[in-house]
């Protein structure tokens, strides 16, 4: 009988590396069964496409394997019991109730197979977590916390539900348990309540005689953990606290492999973990639904055991391009907004807040997570809010009406040619207009950052690739931009590689303008952490592309005043309904989808689903 591998490698759905890993683990151990040969080959294929682990029993539940044009692949697949009968049966297998044999493969219980080191991330992440979870921080000051509460989160001013502000519950967790996650979509609150519980943190220390909290501020890319910096520096100018508590709140972000103490050259081994711990009292993480399972077992491994974690994302949003979407799968066993009745109890008698019980719920991490609903950034009537909630909800019905609905969000066809066609041309020179015709090289990158055209993939007539080479033709056809030189003024600019000694992070856009200093000479402005610009010589920049196009990926955390977004004339499986709600959520006032009706409906029909036992693991 044959495994397969020939053919499926053929058929590019296995790539070189998963036909050898499968051959090589299999002759080390002698291993010459089809199933077993063709279930490590499928494995290793399923964390390079972002899961954690092959989900056996759903590849004979409608989880057909696909090849890169997305049809489904003939192959000799044995029945499902045969199949797990024979990884139980196998040396490369382990079962996952007893993981302790080095063999390359566990199986656990619900026939989920994991290649050994992503069963070893999960479950040493579950495990920290759950620890965190059961954990209340000792010595908490509490006549002092209920009134830091009221103060920093006046009650007539933020989000209320059920007589609760859940800003200042999330807030009010951060204090009490050594985890907190706090989640929520675009313009739900997070940077303000994170500005606020900090404070709440540095008061308990400073009252106490202590001296203030140890804080890392994390983010997955050097670009969000520069806006976590921005965004935590200009949120403490205004805070209803004193000013020594305002001066001790940390406000320098940088990446998670930086604090970790990446090696040079290696992404995979770091100077921080278990037995050499990082210098924290506490370390919160923003943007976390970016985070990988792989780095975020890594970062709770290298806690301290006194250490309060704190995770700040949208679970909704696109996850991670590395294997796993670790947020969504903590947040993914959570009753919204209930708390165990032990835990309910000592808040209400202690602080005097009173929050809602779910019934025989077990307490731990259902009571660290806080979801935060109300939206200050749109008005009940935006045409973004409308069509956002109805992506994530997967209303067909309801997204088309909220795009015919006006209130800023319209769809268009794409051009039927390859072109951008008339009406995305259009809005191209318009979006761009104010950006092209400033002078100021200041004025110049605060305009580019009002208008850009979103993508879903890289290549391919609808990638980045494509579309930004369609924009420049498009620009220089009216005379707006003269694109003969690499380097022309006008050009913008997207960093795709942390530079820490330049302080350029993945992510940075920038600009290439004409140096005042040298004529005919061509210098590239970004702007510094104080809002001033910084000019650097184009040679010095680290790896960069135009980007008057971006990926949905690339634009993850950033917010344009208006997008296009682009997706491909066909349905695949990069266009899923956290793409489109990524998409939209970028802008603040208007979302223009290029797409026709079917691809539309595809991926709101279509929601990301990564292999996994983690919410198991934390929820069972």
């Amino acid at each position: 009988m044959s495994d397969g591998l020939d053919l499926l490698r053929e058929r590019g759905v296995l790539s070189e590396l998963d036909w050898h890993f499968a051959r090589a683990v299999a002759r080390l151990a002698g291993e010459v069964r089809p199933p077993v040969r063709l279930a490590a080959a499928l494995a290793c294929r399923a964390v390079g496409q972002g899961q954690v682990c092959l989900d056996v029993p759903r590849l004979f539940d409608g989880g057909a394997v696909v090849d890169d044009e997305g049809t489904p692949v003939e192959c000799p697949w044995p029945p499902a019991d045969e199949w797990i009968a024979a990884l139980h049966a196998s040396p490369l297998v382990a079962p996952a109730d007893r993981p302790a044999a080095l063999t390359p493969l566990v199986l656990d219980a619900a026939g989920r197979l994991y290649l050994r080191r992503y069963w070893n991330y999960q479950t040493s992440l579950a495990s920290a977590l759950q620890v965190r979870a059961a954990q209340e921080v000792p010595g908490v000051d509490h006549e002092r916390l209920a009134d830091g509460l009221a103060r920093l989160f006046p009650s007539d001013a933020r989000e209320e539900s059920a007589g609760l502000d859940w800003q200042r519950v999330a807030a009010l967790i951060a204090v009490l348990r050594q985890l907190c996650v706090i989640a929520g979509g675009p313009g739900t609150g997070k940077t303000y309540t994170v500005v606020r519980l900090l404070a709440l943190l540095v008061e308990q220390a400073l009252a106490a005689g202590r001296r203030a909290p140890r804080v890392v501020l994390l983010a997955p890319t050097g670009k969000a953990a520069a806006r976590l910096g921005e965004a935590i520096r200009g949120g403490k100018t205004a805070l209803p606290c004193a000013a020594a508590v305002a001066d001790a709140i940390a406000d320098d972000a940088v990446t998670i492999h930086r604090a970790l103490g990446a090696f040079a050259g290696h992404r995979t081994r770091f100077r921080h973990g278990p037995e050499a711990p990082m210098a924290a009292d506490v370390v919160l993480v923003d943007e976390a639904s970016m985070v990988d399972l792989a780095l975020m077992a890594r970062l709770a491994g290298a806690l301290p055991p006194h250490a309060r974690l704190i995770l700040l994302g949208d679970p909704d949003q696109l996850v991670s391009v590395e294997a796993g979407a670790v947020l969504g799968e903590i947040c993914g066993g959570a009753a919204p907004r209930t708390y165990s009745v032990p835990f309910a109890e000592r808040v209400a008698t202690r602080v005097g807040v009173h929050l809602p019980r779910a019934a025989a719920a077990a307490a731990g991490i259902r009571d660290c997570i806080v979801q935060l609903t109300h939206n200050y950034r749109y008005r009940s009537d935006s045409g973004i809010g409308r069509l956002a909630r109805a992506v994530n909800a997967g209303d067909i019905e309801e997204v088309f009406a909220a795009l015919g609905g006006g209130g800023g969000v319209t769809q268009i066809d794409p051009a039927p040619d390859g072109t951008l066609g008339p009406v995305l041309e259009q809005m191209v020179a318009d979006g761009f207009a104010a950006y092209l015709a400033a002078d100021d090289p200041l004025e110049r990158l605060h305009a580019l950052s009002r208008f850009r055209v979103l993508c879903a993939h890289r290549r391919g007539p609808f990638g980045v690739e494509s579309v930004n080479a369609r924009i420049e033709a498009c620009l220089a056809a009216d005379g707006r931009v003269r694109p003969e030189t690499t380097f022309y003024v006008g050009r913008p600019l997207l960093i795709t590689r942390n530079d820490y000694q330049l302080e350029l992070f993945n992510g940075d856009v920038g600009i290439i303008a004409a140096d005042p200093d040298q004529p005919g000479a061509r210098v590239a402005v970004f702007l510094a952490a104080d809002g001033a610009p910084r000019r650097l010589a184009p040679s010095r920049l680290p790896p960069h592309e135009t980007v008057f196009a971006m990926t949905v990926h690339k634009s993850q955390g950033s917010e344009f005043d208006a997008v296009a977004v682009l997706l491909p004339e066909q349905p695949s499986r990069v266009v899923s309904r956290e793409l489109l709600y990524t998409a939209v959520t970028r802008a603040r006032a208007q979302a223009t989808i290029c797409a026709t009706r079917a691809v539309i409906a595809h991926a709101v029909d279509h929601p990301s689903e990564r292999a996994s036992g983690l919410r198991d693991a934390l929820w069972r």
